[in-house]
């Protein structure tokens, strides 16, 4: 259910400050409307307003890079062909929202000797600070060491000639400043309805185990490092949220993406990225649906293999799998969240078709269509409001489940049971629990298994290739094909429309061949920094092989 003060709070707040942002950004300030300002409570949450910018939107496309999905034509990010761009506005935004933030933590000395509490201070302080660590790790995941600046600079100032900072001392001030917020956040539970939406203390350790998880498991696999010490983090900060007793499983997963998922009494979302309420208080909307109904983000035959048989086992163990003839078939006794996932016939779809047949290969051009966020109303209004769960508890459990395994190669059935197997006992998917003796009955890897859930427990939100960047695997998922559905009669396809579509010898759809598709392992682990940021900063020096 939409919460309309919630919405108010931040999306509407942020909207009516735009020249307050304006101000906090300026460099040097103003010496006219900076005196002005930082005097109430009330000035300190208009610019922590602005903070939510950061958060990503919708619709998300970032799977297209990965072997998850493919768009209406290839990705030089996912097949290779990339080169060093100019100019990055990934680069330059993520430094905006960190000055904003040093500009808030710096400027909060004015708002208490003006009189507001130091309890009250130290709120804004912390969004601040939670902020500049999510800039940080953004920073982090793709280019490595990056220079590492925590106050607010003139234009001449020689901070800007810094060199790149250690990973080491980056995640440090990460860990610092989510630490801080997890101590002076308030609880899901303290929060009023009004403030729902704001970042709490769960959601910062919640940010720090995906942070920890993150470089423990790179360090693991790409052998540098102190891997252990990231991975007991992960653990410690996912089971502290698991702790917490502020959060569980949402019984419905197809609903985590629509209206019915939505405001606190859904407990699995942890950070959300807030619209508008409907089209008469119409402050911000997406058109997610209609861009996948298009195209944007096509899942992949390598995603929808991924997805178990309803008696857990992968298709190539499962005596419930036979080779599917038509579109439909493809969906038999498999995972639920694989038809919560995918648009399978029978489904409500568009206005212009309100019943879903098959894909439209012209855009849905995997022969698989992404059923994200679909909802029959939006597409007419050419507008959604729906919110984007940006971290859920979800999350939190496979990054336990993950880290406990990884700490020691083993993970026991009792800690299986308070994270991987809470996500295969949602009421929706109901799948046979994981343990030690499954997969050792069933010759299965628990690694490749634990991940397995991962990959579609988070299937298209942008997680997988970073996931394939930390676990080193990306070199041998990346040059593979990229292969669509098999293309069954029931597309209904003239001999013209299948002669300009290439086939594999098992009659699935190739989207990209491996022979166009490459991954540098001694580069292509980070991104490279643009070249107007090197021309800027001489100190700054290219990422390897860049």
């Amino acid at each position: 259910m939409k919460i309309s003060k919630s919405i108010k709070a931040i999306l509407f707040g942020v909207f009516a400050i735009g020249t307050i942002s304006c101000d906090v950004d300026r460099i040097p300030e103003t010496v006219i409307t900076d005196p002005a300002f930082w005097n109430n409570e009330g000035d300190l949450k208009a610019a922590a307003n602005v903070l939510y910018f950061a958060l990503p939107g919708l619709p998300e496309t970032g799977d297209v890079w990965s072997d998850d999905a493919y768009g209406t034509g290839p990705n030089s990010i996912s097949d290779g062909t990339r080169l060093t761009p100019s100019s990055d506005g990934n680069y330059g935004s993520q430094y905006t929202a960190i000055r904003r933030a040093n500009n808030i933590i710096e400027k909060s000395q004015r708002v208490l000797e003006a009189g507001v509490s130091s309890d009250i201070v130290d709120i804004y302080v912390a969004e601040a600070r939670f902020f500049r660590a999510w800039s940080y790790f953004n920073l982090l995941k793709r280019y490595g060491g990056v220079p590492l600046i925590l106050k607010t600079l003139e234009e001449n100032a020689p901070e800007l000639q810094e060199p790149k900072a250690s990973r080491e001392e980056i995640l440090t001030v990460i860990y610092e400043d989510l630490d801080f917020a997890a101590s002076k956040l308030h609880a899901p539970g303290e929060l009023s309805s009004s403030d729902y939406g704001r970042i709490t203390s769960t959601a910062a350790l919640a940010f720090k185990s995906r942070v920890a998880l993150f470089e423990g498991t790179r360090s693991k696999f790409h052998s540098y490092g102190d891997a252990q010490k990231h991975l007991r983090i992960a653990r410690q900060s996912a089971k502290a949220v698991m702790d917490s007793g502020e959060h569980d499983i949402y019984p419905e997963y197809f609903d985590l993406y629509q209206y019915e998922g939505e405001g606190p009494d859904n407990p699995e979302n942890i950070i959300v990225r807030q619209y508008g309420k409907n089209i008469d208080e119409s402050i911000t909307s997406h058109v997610t649906q209609r861009n996948l109904e298009t195209g944007a983000a096509n899942p992949t035959k390598a995603l929808a293999d991924a997805y178990v048989m309803t008696d857990g086992l992968p298709l190539d163990k499962s005596p419930l799998y036979t080779e599917p003839t038509t579109t439909v078939e493809v969906f038999e006794n498999r995972d639920p969240r694989m038809l919560a996932t995918f648009f399978k016939e029978g489904d409500e779809y568009i206005g212009t078709k309100p019943v879903f047949t098959v894909p439209d290969l012209n855009f849905q051009r995997t022969g698989f269509a992404n059923r994200r966020y679909a909802h029959i109303d939006d597409w007419q209004n050419s507008r959604s409001y729906i919110d984007r769960a940006v971290l859920r508890y979800a999350e939190v459990l496979l990054n336990y489940a993950e880290a406990t395994y990884e700490l020691d190669d083993a993970i026991s059935d009792g800690d299986l049971n308070i994270s991987i197997n809470k996500l295969r006992a949602r009421a929706s998917v109901a799948l046979p629990s994981l343990t030690n003796s499954f997969v050792t009955t069933n010759g299965l890897s628990m690694r490749d298994e634990i991940r397995r859930e991962r990959r579609v427990e988070l299937a298209l939100e942008g997680f997988r290739y970073w996931d394939l960047m930390r676990w080193k695997t990306a070199e041998t998922e990346l040059p593979k094909s990229i292969l669509g559905n098999k293309l069954f009669e029931d597309f209904n396809l003239s001999d013209t429309e299948k002669n300009g579509i290439t086939l594999d010898n098992d009659g699935n759809i190739i989207l990209q061949d491996a022979s166009l598709r490459e991954f540098d392992a001694s580069k292509d682990y980070l991104f490279p920094f643009p070249t107007d940021q090197i021309g800027l900063n001489p100190n700054l020096e290219q990422n390897p092989g860049w």
